[in-house]
């Protein structure tokens, strides 16, 4: 077997969504991604291409890729810097190596690029271990990782359920609101397991993405400032998805995460443009999200794990 071994670039979209939308069906993780989605990805603040990607090729056949990302910033509560490798390998290729040697490719080039930007932290290398029948599992596990971490991907149909009255303390989110919720986000999410802080760069590439909905993500004000919010995008026709939904600290116990969640439910189903509307949630969540999604009419479809191991 002869493979090219090169880099993702933006010649290589089509290929790589067609690779991506295959493991979507193939290992169950429903992660669906057009050939435009995955060209912003290449264009991501503090992503080179060249040298933080694999593309594996056979004859005109992308067969493997992955990619791993150093966030900017510290996570909130260990103060690690995080090097997350995601990719994956078509199911014929599967047993020879490639994933193998993706690994050793990949893992001193995110402690390299880890140490550069955060010297002197701990460096915490991550992977997603996908469903419970992942053939990724054994491999991670032979590698020194262990699971850490499950989440759990959650689904509402839509109308669904009658929704309760839209909260008035509750608005569309708008341009003018993007800093002001990144600045909620990042404080609702200081309790939250392995997260950093969003920079500015990134938000701006979260809110200004192709995925991103802002016409049914929703916020919660109080004395001019966001309180609350859930932000929604979308891959999929007719399913709608919530990336982010939190809280502010000292906000909490008031009823507004379910306000917000609420309100872009109700927009959802106004609109008649989607079937279904998923969110995932971190299983071990101490804010017992699972249990608030639920009560909105949100169920489990399955679960993930997240492995990781320090440097």
């Amino acid at each position: 077997m002869t493979l090219r071994w090169g880099t993702l670039d933006q010649e290589s979209v089509t290929a790589w969504s067609v690779l991506t939308n295959l493991l979507a069906q193939v290992d169950g993780t429903e992660e669906f991604y057009d050939a435009e989605d995955l060209a912003e990805e290449l264009t991501e603040h503090g992503f080179t291409p060249e040298q933080d990607s694999i593309a594996v090729w056979d004859g005109e056949t992308l067969v493997a890729y992955a990619q791993l990302r150093v966030p900017h910033a510290l996570t909130h509560a260990e103060g690690w810097a995080r090097v997350s490798i995601g990719g994956g390998v078509h199911p014929d290729y599967r047993g020879r190596g490639i994933a193998t040697e993706m690994f050793d490719r990949m893992e001193p080039r995110g402690v390299a690029l880890a140490r550069e930007r955060h010297p002197g932290a701990p460096i915490q290398l991550r992977s997603g271990g996908g469903l419970e029948t992942d053939p990724v599992r054994p491999l991670l596990t032979e590698r020194g990782y262990k699971p850490v971490r499950y989440f759990t991907a959650m689904k509402r149909a839509l109308p669904g359920a009658d929704l309760a009255e839209v909260d008035p303390r509750v608005v569309p989110f708008a341009a003018e609101l993007s800093e002001p919720t990144r600045l909620a986000h990042n404080d609702a999410f200081t309790s939250h397991w392995g997260s950093g802080p969003t920079t500015a760069e990134h938000w701006q590439e979260f809110v200004q993405g192709r995925p991103f909905r802002p016409a049914f993500s929703r916020v919660a004000m109080a004395g001019g400032e966001v309180q609350a919010y859930a932000m929604t995008q979308q891959w999929v026709d007719r399913e709608l998805y919530i990336g982010l939904v939190g809280t502010r600290e000292a906000a909490r116990g008031q009823g507004l995460a379910r306000a917000v969640l609420n309100a872009t439910l109700a927009a959802a189903v106004e609109s008649g443009e989607f079937d279904v509307v998923e969110l995932d949630v971190d299983s071990a969540n101490p804010q017992g999200a699972g249990a608030l999604y639920a009560s909105v009419g949100f169920e489990p479809a399955r679960t993930t794990a997240v492995f990781a191991k320090m440097a």
